[in-house]
């Protein structure tokens, strides 16, 4: 079921969208990159012998290296490298028809592969199902782009009024439940840490969410 936060996903594709054509091209390839690794035999070999949250270091890894060390751009490819979907439903405001939204990813081969090896139980309530915390990957990674970028953006002036207006005309369909808001709070948390410290890795984050829920109810 898409349970991705409109907000996230609008502000993700309109600062794609306002970037140049030749760094919308980086992107693409970034994704493609991380795609064919999340996909390879190699990442499915990891999984037999690693935990899922050291899955997502090692998905993180190869981002920030790929990327020459920016941690921006390492951010946002992981995002839409974990978005288990191509397009997002969104409603128009004119006509109250639902548009089917493109977002960036991979051959359809690769991205069915890709989806079936991405981490799934990094979180200890995540669902013991096939699916389990899939969608959840794609939350965290793109507040985390959000709460890093923010200064290089700058969102707060003239481009975020912009994503309120368009956010408040346009509707999703999806849910929110609790579990959404905490990962995109994990995800800002991790952004914001990471300005001041690069050797910061996002299983960092995920263990400290379990650790602080265990020593809450000891």
């Amino acid at each position: 079921m898409r349970t991705f936060n409109i907000r996230l996903v609008l502000i993700l594709t309109l600062t794609i969208c306002s970037l140049q054509f030749s760094q919308q091209s980086k992107l693409s390839k970034a994704v493609n990159y991380l795609s064919d690794f999340i996909a390879s035999e190699y990442f499915l070999n990891l999984k037999k012998i690693t935990t899922d949250v050291a899955l997502m270091d090692s998905m993180y890894f190869r981002a920030v290296e790929f990327a020459n060390n920016d941690y921006s751009e390492a951010l946002l490819a992981l995002t839409f490298a974990t978005i288990p979907y191509k397009e997002v439903p969104i409603e128009s405001p004119i006509f109250k028809r639902l548009m089917y939204f493109p977002l960036t990813s991979t051959d359809d081969s690769t991205f069915a592969l890709k989806n079936m090896n991405l981490p799934k139980e990094f979180y200890y309530d995540s669902p013991k199902t096939d699916y389990g915390d899939k969608d959840k990957l794609a939350h965290f990674f793109g507040n985390a782009f959000l709460s890093y970028s923010i200064t290089i953006f700058d969102l707060a002036n003239g481009f975020g009024y912009f994503v309120e207006s368009f956010e408040e005309d346009f509707k999703v369909q999806s849910r929110v439940d609790y579990r959404d808001l905490e990962v995109n709070n994990n995800g800002a948390l991790f952004g914001e840490l990471l300005l001041d410290n690069k050797s910061l890795l996002p299983s960092d984050i995920i263990l400290f969410r379990s650790l602080t829920f265990f020593s809450f109810i000891q």
